[in-house]
């Protein structure tokens, strides 16, 4: 009996398994699966590290930058300098929300040039919106840091001399009619992304933006008193050197979070952040003991934040031979910018922000032109490489013309209204004290 197949065991088996009519259904379906497929679902491994990169770059403000640039001013003025990093990390968080994300990020009519007010205060921004695989709101955050970062920068250039009030509203303006834009041209969907200029974390939106407006502040604000004249040696480069690896360590989540993902892309990034940084000291510690004698460790400090700059723009399209290439150039030229180029140009920039992060800048955005590799970026390249780099060379040129130029508008209407700088007398018995009543003893 079991060796007989009876006709309805037959009919049963003899049966298409999938029906005429359940693959016409399947195929009528098929875009719509296919759809579902595409649409973007919460990853809850990418959002876990964009959530610890987020972290990691408001480390590096405060209290990274806040040691690292407080190590380098005189005694007087260790409070009054860190108030920067803490007075824009606390301004900068309230006007990325009201405005900033949504000029940066949003869109509008003049998409090309800057965004809208579609998410000005968040608006139209839901608990369940996503940015890839992440929270939109979640990428909120993480670029609400870089905005913050780059205003501590640029703080570096304007140490010691600067009247807090002014350094605040300048930081609302700022942010606004500079920072958002240029970061809505090459982040935001902008005309220097529609052409294909490469910056992965920040080489032109963070580093050469702050470095320019540095620079054009300390011009507008004029030199210290007693500068090239007095000593103004660092008080204590502990705190210096405390700062500097904070920094070092929060740049993972600078570099590494731009992948949005926790990806290989994101682990070639700490990889070659690691590279660059240490080559970047290396080649600072022997270039000063070529010059000098001796190598120091604020010069090995600086040549490590220099590696970092460098590698900022290029870090989702290089391999770790472009990487240490990029360290030792952007190091190699940084050090000129700040013992040679700044005699030069004459103008007192406190704690070289531009020679480290604008040339820095400017050196990592077009090297990045010139080692973009196919085998990061995962598909044949675009442009030949002649044709990258004058792409880049166009994101430079335009970032530092525009933010050069409404720089000193922003700084010259506060000079004329309440002021930029402190008083002869307030700058001679510190910022810490005159400012805001406080000193250490």
């Amino acid at each position: 009996m079991n060796a007989v197949i009876t006709r309805a065991a037959f009919a049963k088996f003899s049966q298409p398994l999938v029906s005429t009519k359940s693959i016409l259904s399947l195929l009528l379906l098929s875009p719509l699966v296919a759809h579902a497929a595409d649409t973007p679902t919460l990853n809850a491994g990418d959002t876990a590290w964009v959530l610890i990169s987020t972290a990691l770059v408001l480390l590096m403000t405060i209290p990274g930058l806040a040691l690292f640039y407080s190590g380098m001013v005189r005694k007087k003025n260790i409070l009054g300098t860190m108030a920067h990093s803490y007075g824009a990390t606390a301004l900068v968080s309230i006007i990325w929300i009201v405005l900033g994300y949504s000029l940066a990020f949003g869109s509008s009519d003049f998409n090309q040039f800057i965004g809208g007010f579609d998410n000005a205060l968040l608006s139209n921004i839901g608990l369940g919106d996503l940015t890839g695989t992440v929270p939109t709101l979640l990428f909120v955050t993480f670029q609400m840091t870089f905005a913050i970062i780059t205003v501590a920068i640029l703080a570096g250039s304007i140490a010691e001399r600067i009247k807090f009030s002014s350094f605040m509203v300048f930081t609302a303006l700022w942010v606004l009619l500079v920072y958002a834009p240029i970061c809505h041209w090459v982040w935001g969907g902008g005309w220097l992304m529609a052409d294909g200029a490469l910056d992965f974390a920040g080489g032109t939106v963070v580093h050469i933006n702050a470095g320019v407006a540095g620079i054009v502040l300390a011009a507008v604000l004029g030199k210290r008193n007693g500068y090239n004249r007095d000593p103004m040696a660092p008080s204590n480069l502990a705190l210096t050197l405390i700062g500097t690896g904070l920094i070092w360590v929060g740049w993972f989540g600078f570099n590494g979070g731009s992948a949005l993902a926790a990806n290989a892309l994101a682990g070639n990034a700490l990889l070659v952040t690691q590279v660059a940084a240490a080559a970047g000291a290396l080649t600072w510690f022997a270039i000063e003991k070529l010059v000098r004698g001796k190598a120091s460790v604020l010069g090995g400090a600086s040549g490590a934040v220099a590696g970092l700059v460098g590698i900022t723009p290029a870090a989702g399209f290089v391999t770790v031979a472009g990487a240490l290439a990029i360290g030792i150039i952007t190091s190699l030229v940084c050090f000129y910018a700040v013992n040679y180029l700044k005699r030069l140009l004459k103008i007192d920039d406190s704690l070289d922000a531009f020679g480290l992060h604008g040339v820095g800048g400017i050196v990592g955005a077009i090297l990045t032109g010139v080692f973009v590799s196919p085998a990061i970026t995962g598909k044949p390249l675009a442009l030949s490489t002649m044709g990258q780099v004058w792409v880049q060379l166009e994101g430079v040129f335009a970032v530092i013309i525009y933010c050069a130029i409404v720089t000193f508008l922003i700084a010259k209407v506060i000079q004329l209204t309440m002021g930029l700088r402190v008083t002869d007398e307030d700058e001679y018995t510190g910022l810490d004290l005159a400012v805001h009543g406080e000193r250490i003893e």
